[in-house]
């Protein structure tokens, strides 16, 4: 009877005070985040008590093994599993603690600064971010490691490791040597200021907004909701087009082509006009201005602002098609014409002729002969 209830005791407890404590920790959190709700760390926190719960119960099934007498001709492995479960579950909780910090600084952060210096705002998060993925990625392999370190066949190895470090290192280095320049790129963008989560890009004739930087990877989602994923290390190496590098204000240029009697005064007031209903003009400047003329048309371009990228697309958009309205209502003399009417030209000219009936045919020459005095 001691061999049955001894084992249930232990390891019955160890789950029962495993569960009570983990619902108490969240119950203490979930009140903590209902208090505070300027911060969102103690909400952050929660996601992390699986990682809790496993390592209070790797920890209480690890002292309290031996007590319970169960399979004692496996204490080395059980003992072994315990201890893997133990150290991934830690790496796992630090990884959840972590990043709830991170989050919880960047938001704060944020909530001060947006309206002030959003593109600092964009570049602490893209910091933000990488250093997150870094973290991660250093706990894992620690955890890895010490997991290794548990079995006694990789503790003798290690010397032979060290031994061959530099060997393995070289090797590994020309293996992954695109690997290791994208992460280099990666940190060069994170804590050089090149490109930002949030930033609107040019890269290949494609323009986007930055959604995802990675230590290896960037991903731009363009305009219409595609996703284009290149290397960071492209970033440093090409030149590209970064619209809210400094200040996100940007001015865009609009095109028509008019006839030379188009009226410039009226549409430089109905240009005024156009800006003063729309919302996205940012109220800095505008003009229009004659910039070039052909043999049949005037090329007149209009200047307008706009306060970032999005906005003074809609801005440039609204124009034209406003503009362009205008002069087909109000003066439809001043689009552009095609002349059709007949040369003049000067006695005894060769000419093509046409033909009467409208049909296209051979081209033939004819010459006037000379007018008879009176």
């Amino acid at each position: 009877m001691d061999d049955v209830l001894r084992p249930l005791i232990v390891v019955g407890g160890s789950v029962v005070l495993t569960l009570l404590l983990g619902w108490a920790t969240d119950r203490l959190l979930r009140k903590a985040d209902e208090r505070h709700h300027e911060t969102p760390l103690w909400g952050l926190l929660r996601r992390a008590r699986v990682p809790y719960q496993l390592l209070l119960c790797a920890v209480l099934l690890r002292a309290s093994y031996d007590e319970a007498r169960l399979l004692t001709s496996h204490d080395v492995a059980v003992g072994r599993v315990l201890t893997l479960v133990l150290i991934g579950s830690a790496a796992w909780m630090a990884i959840r603690i972590a990043a709830a910090v991170v989050e919880t600084s960047y938001t704060r952060y944020a909530s001060n600064h947006r309206e002030r210096n959003p593109a600092r705002v964009r570049r602490v998060r893209t910091q933000v971010t990488l250093i997150r993925r870094v973290v991660s990625a250093a706990v894992g392999v620690v955890a890895v490691a010490a997991m290794l370190l548990t079995f006694p066949a990789m503790r003798a190895a290690g010397a032979s490791l060290l031994a061959s470090a530099g060997i393995l290192g070289i090797v590994a280095g020309v293996a992954a040597q695109s690997t290791l320049s994208n992460m280099f790129a990666g940190l060069q963008i994170a804590f050089g200021d090149m490109v930002r989560i949030g930033d609107t890009v040019v890269v290949d004739g494609e323009w986007g907004t930055v959604e995802e930087i990675t230590l290896t990877f960037l991903t731009v989602r363009t305009w219409d909701e595609r996703r284009i994923t290149m290397p960071v290390s492209y970033f440093t190496s090409k030149p590209f087009e970064n619209w809210s590098r400094g200040t996100p204000q940007m001015t865009g240029t609009v095109f028509w082509h008019v006839d030379h009697s188009a009226p410039l005064d009226a549409m430089r007031e109905r240009l005024r006009d156009i800006l003063r209903e729309c919302p996205e003009w940012d109220g800095r400047a505008y003009n229009l201005t004659v910039t070039d003329t052909t043999p049949s048309t005037l090329e007149v371009r209009a200047l307008v602002t706009a306060k970032d990228a999005d906005d003074i697309w809609t801005v440039r958009v609204k124009v034209r098609e406003q503009m362009m309205r205008f002069l087909a209502d109000e003066h439809p003399y001043a689009l552009p014409r095609v002349n059709t009417a007949d040369a003049v030209l000067p006695p005894g000219t060769a000419r093509e002729i046409a033909p009467a009936d409208g049909v296209p045919a051979a081209r033939r020459l004819h010459t006037h002969p000379p007018r008879q005095p009176r």
